[in-house]
């Protein structure tokens, strides 16, 4: 995440209701005045910083904005997202706009479902010492160290399905004794996994076909040339499968399935 820092900005917070007692936090050694109801993001802007790019969706589940942060009186180093990580009193925090992880290059294509595969590609995977110092820094609470460790096993099915929240922001490797990239590691098992495991999914080679023999173009069409009223009505009253439903359940109408 890169942002700038500029005049002091309340009135947007001010505006969303967002007023409250003032807490003092410090921004890469500079002291603010923010409210204590604020993320971390939040009460970057309203201390003036300016957001340029990589601000993510502000949702907790981008992983642009990693920020490092002591507590007063704690001598822990704690991470965190600034889009869901609510300041406290005397906060040091600093960002991390991007940490630069060694990152294997590789003519994916040729690659096959071997663990070897990623052992070449990835030989520090062997460094981990199981220190769980990864899986600690992790905002998202995946399992770092337990993907690993599959990995290094030589299960990629279970690494991936252990890997699936991560969210590239790159805190485990920032912890890591061992140096190792876990996050790109976990990138690479779940690519191998979906493209060279997984059983291709036949009912979705035959939405393929549908779609590319031009099935749905006659549809698309009319929607296209609808007004934005008829196509919200059309939507408000479109069928909708049931909250209770079976597994076997179809629409009505199932001319574009």
């Amino acid at each position: 995440m890169s942002a700038t820092e500029g005049k002091q900005n309340k009135d947007t917070v001010e505006a969303s209701g967002n007023t409250g007692k003032l807490i003092p936090v410090y921004v890469m050694g500079k002291r603010y005045e923010v409210p204590e109801s604020l993320t971390i993001m939040k009460a970057m802007e309203y201390a003036g910083f300016k957001f340029i790019r990589g601000c993510g969706c502000r949702g907790g589940i981008c992983g642009a904005c990693a920020t490092v942060y002591r507590k007063a009186g704690d001598y822990r180093l704690r991470v965190g997202l600034a889009c869901q990580t609510v300041v406290e009193p005397n906060m040091y925090l600093t960002q991390i706009p991007f940490y630069p992880a060694n990152r294997a290059t590789c003519d994916f294509s040729q690659l096959t479902s071997n663990p070897e595969e990623i052992f070449k590609l990835y030989p520090e995977l062997f460094r981990c010492i199981a220190c769980n110092l990864c899986t600690k820094a992790c905002p998202m609470d995946v399992e770092v160290m337990d993907y690993i460790a599959a990995l290094k096993q030589g299960n990629i099915a279970r690494a991936a399905e252990l890997s699936f929240n991560c969210i590239q922001c790159g805190l485990c490797a920032s912890r890591c004794m061992g140096e190792l990239p876990q996050y790109h590691i976990a990138q690479l098992a779940r690519r191998i996994y979906g493209s060279k495991i997984v059983p291709r999914a036949e009912h979705l080679a035959g939405a393929a076909a549908a779609s590319n023999s031009g099935k749905y173009d006659a549809c698309l069409e009319t929607l296209m040339k609808m007004s934005e009223e008829d196509l919200r009505r059309l939507y408000r009253e479109r069928e909708m499968e049931p909250e209770i439903a079976t597994e076997d359940w179809v629409p009505n109408d199932t001319q574009y399935l």
